[in-house]
């Protein structure tokens, strides 16, 4: 038994991690050693608190995929140190005690394999596994430098479980067609239906390890915390049937359960959050980002108050905007960007062409409220009866920045606009 921090126990049960907070004290009794701690087993607030982090964990082991970025692994530039990152963040989570915790995409670097999961990501955020709600990211989905990877296998086997054979042995399918190695990789078969949302037996691309097509990983989803609507989306549509395109098969089905998802709830506060962002505070508008634009439609229509995103590796605050961007202080929904998990970090851009889907050069400087490009760190946000407070705090500096604040922290209040459909 192994103690992290001081203050995460686990134990190994062979192939499974059991996980314990220690050292808390117990609501009402004052006995620091007891184990009726409310935390995470009960509502320990009145407003429901929303942990908000992406784009987290390192790949372990010491190779990377051919064409990334050096030293993203776990055991990399021991100055950059990703795993102390993500471990850095994942205390801040601890000490927070959320009701639960939205991941905004990327989990797992680099392709999002079971093993990677199991390997890195499960040693620090497994601890809230059972209050995390995930959203995926295109290191779910992809091999980045040709969009074909893991289809979500290893991200919906880890948060929903593995299927296995009658003779106990685990289930597995075989995606075939990396363009980086001209590979394969073998994965585990996820359950249908989980803590991920639902993934598909079969009917996306490619062929498994008997021959049969590889499954599509759906992955959307909505729930209720306190007097919130949430809604978790998926936009890694590349790889999926039809593409990114509003009529695609998959994107568009996707597209009607958002819109009925919407049509039928009677919160008075709406958020919704998915991995990359329409409005861009690295200036690194994707196809899925500007994909995601009908997302925005769809929740401006209904008075959605929130966005949440990752995929730029740092902190923005976004002022009120429509869906094509424009101010709009009444009706109109602050986009929050999250990416500071524990990934190598990305400078915020002031200016360029690919901030939103219009290419307005000016786009951030006009819009954007705050942000930082030098800390990771986690925002809590407490969800309010009519309105929500946000807390992004800093766990940790960048060591390569050496100029600049040692830390930064970032609060406000918002209201909400009151329910569509009373």
């Amino acid at each position: 038994m192994t103690t992290i921090h001081g203050r995460i126990r686990t134990a190994a049960l062979g192939a499974s991690v059991l996980v314990f907070a220690v050292g808390m004290p117990a609501q009402g009794n004052g006995n620091s050693n007891s184990n009726n701690n409310a935390w995470p087993y009960a509502n320990t607030a009145k407003s429901p608190v929303l942990a908000v982090v992406g784009d987290i964990a390192c790949q372990p082991g010491a190779t990377e995929p051919a064409g990334e970025k050096k030293n993203e692994n776990c055991v990399g530039d021991t100055a950059q140190n990703l795993y102390a990152s993500q471990a850095a963040t994942a205390a801040q989570i601890e000490t927070l005690k959320p009701d639960a915790v939205a991941i905004v995409g990327d989990e797992q670097y680099q392709v999002g394999q079971y093993s990677d999961f199991e390997g890195s990501y499960e040693g620090t955020y497994g601890a809230f596994k059972m209050i995390t709600r995930p959203s995926p990211g295109n290191h779910e989905f992809y091999v980045e430098h040709g969009a074909v990877g893991v289809a979500g296998y290893g991200y919906f086997s880890y948060f929903n479980g593995v299927q296995h054979n009658t003779d106990g042995s685990m289930m597995t399918a075989t995606i075939s067609g990396n363009p980086d190695t001209g590979g394969t990789f073998t994965q585990p078969v996820p359950n249908s239906d989980g803590q991920a949302g639902h993934f598909e037996q079969s009917g996306g691309l490619g062929t498994n390890s008997t021959g049969g097509p590889v499954g599509v990983g759906d992955g959307w989803y909505s729930y209720n915390l306190g007097p919130w609507h949430l809604i978790s989306l998926n936009i890694e549509c590349e790889t999926q049937p039809g593409g990114c395109s509003n009529s695609g098969s998959w994107f568009a089905a996707e597209l009607a359960w958002l819109q009925n998802d919407l049509a039928t709830n009677h919160s008075a506060c709406t958020l919704a959050y998915w991995h990359q962002p329409t409005f861009s505070a690295a200036d690194s508008l994707s196809l899925e980002g500007s994909t995601a634009q009908a997302f925005w439609q769809l929740l401006y229509q209904y008075g959605t108050d929130v966005v949440l995103n990752g995929h730029d590796h740092l902190y923005a605050r976004y002022r009120p905007l429509d869906a094509s961007g424009n101010y709009d202080p009444k009706k109109g929904i602050r986009e929050f960007i999250v990416g500071t998990g524990g990934e190598t970090l990305d400078p915020v851009a002031l200016t360029g062409t690919a901030s939103d889907p219009s290419g307005n050069q000016n786009f951030n400087t006009q819009n954007l409220e705050a942000y930082t490009g030098q800390f990771w760190g986690v925002m809590g946000l407490t969800l309010n009866q009519s309105g929500y407070a946000w807390d992004f705090e800093s766990a940790l500096k960048d060591p390569a920045q050496t100029a600049g604040p040692t830390a930064f922290s970032d609060k406000g209040v918002g209201t909400c606009h009151g329910p569509v459909n009373k």
